[in-house]
């Protein structure tokens, strides 16, 4: 009998979010990993009225946005993604300096030995929304927090 599967696969459990090489904490969920080439498409018609659609490569696509679902922190004042998110609010982002307050990251997978095994690399990304979960007095579930990430580019590594 063959062996048809060569390796384990990736295992969704097993990811961690860097932003500009710190980690970011309290991750439950990531997603928005999706590249995706442009396509061209042409119709026209042929001889006796044929219809005959053509489709052909267009660009890249840029990468839109990744989300991050988290446990909400208990101070936003010591929280990194908070204090990112707050002083892009408040003081925006200066014509001048692209850079100084796109952050690059990467999401990381790794397999059961903690071995990294795959890897998405992120561009010139900020935070443009932070939304909480709704509280319910029958919850005993944690608050968690989805931000959103807009970015650049995105390409995967490994």
């Amino acid at each position: 009998m063959t062996d048809l599967i060569k390796h384990d696969p990736l295992v969704a459990s097993n990811f961690w979010l860097e932003l500009d090489g710190a980690t970011v904490s309290l991750l439950s969920e990531v997603s928005g990993l999706d590249l995706q080439i442009e396509v061209v498409e042409t119709k026209q018609t042929g001889q006796n009225g044929v219809y005959a659609p053509f489709k052909a490569m267009g660009q890249a696509k840029m990468a839109g946005e990744l989300t991050v679902k988290r446990m909400a922190p208990l101070d936003i004042d010591g929280d990194p993604l908070w204090k990112w998110f707050n002083d892009i609010r408040d003081k925006g982002m200066v014509a001048k300096s692209r850079t100084a307050k796109r952050k690059n990251g990467s999401v990381v997978v790794y397999d059961a030995s903690n071995a990294e095994i795959a890897r998405w690399n992120f561009y010139n990304a900020w935070p443009s929304k932070i939304s909480s979960d709704s509280f319910s007095a029958t919850s005993t579930e944690p608050v968690s927090e989805t931000v959103t990430l807009v970015m650049e580019r995105l390409e995967r590594k490994k």
